[in-house]
């Protein structure tokens, strides 16, 4: 009865946890003031993302990995994520998360969740012999500055013009990367810059609000793809 393809992206930090873990391990074991300056010129596009994600990770002594380890444990997901996940697979829908973070707290929490089988795209990172933190960028694309981790290349490369693309997020890492989907959810700075750059977006609290407006959507009969999102990714196929 529905035909329509949905093709789901959602950021990770703040957005699938209740906390952006990230910001919350350089807060925890990093150089708290230099951590902060850091955070401040990324947000204020002084640095790039890269460079923020490498700043801080200098900004950390040696760390002990277990406390590390315990700490990432003690972070908590968005309680309604798990029946939205169970939602998209009851209905077809690809599921990716797009994350500007990194794998190593990622896969923790998800393999700590039972989720382990969602399809994630983010950056590396590592606990030398030394014990000092070390990140790598394998997605990483000078046209993103936003997102060490492109996650617009990850949009266009797993859909088609066809498929009904949708973006879930909240934060600085998100606001380039919505642009190029169909249907934005957004909530904290991402609603926030969406209002200011006059781009149409659901308001979200949790993923029971995105269920919600996602099953309206796709049961609708005439259904349009966002004109200012294909304009987008066309620029990007122009350029390559």
């Amino acid at each position: 009865m529905f035909n329509k393809v949905f093709k789901i992206f959602a950021d990770f930090d703040g957005t699938i946890t209740t906390q952006d873990v990230g910001e919350s391990i350089f807060r925890r074991f990093g150089k708290k003031d230099l951590i902060d300056v850091i955070i401040s010129d990324l947000l204020n596009d002084k640095i790039s993302a890269k460079e923020s994600w490498e700043m801080m990770c200098r900004a950390v002594d040696p760390v002990d990995k277990k406390t590390l380890d315990d700490f990432i444990n003690n972070m908590e997901i968005d309680p309604t994520f798990r029946l939205f996940v169970d939602y998209c697979s009851a209905n077809g829908m690809e599921l990716f998360v797009l994350s500007d973070g990194f794998d190593y707290y990622i896969n923790k929490i998800f393999e700590k969740e039972n989720l382990s089988h969602i399809k994630v795209y983010s950056n590396r990172l590592s606990v030398s012999s030394s014990s000092r933190l070390v990140p790598s960028f394998p997605y990483l694309d000078a046209n993103c500055l936003s997102s060490a981790n492109c996650k617009r290349n990850h949009i266009i490369s797993n859909s088609s013009e066809q498929d009904f693309t949708v973006f879930i997020g909240d934060g600085n890492s998100d606001k380039y990367t919505c642009q190029f989907c169909d249907f934005i959810f957004a909530k904290d700075d991402l609603l926030k810059f969406c209002e200011a750059e006059r781009i149409t977006y659901f308001p979200f609290k949790n993923f029971n609000d995105v269920k919600l407006k996602l099953e309206q959507l796709r049961v609708k009969k005439r259904l349009k793809k966002r004109h200012q999102a294909n304009m987008k990714r066309r620029e990007v196929y122009i350029c390559e």
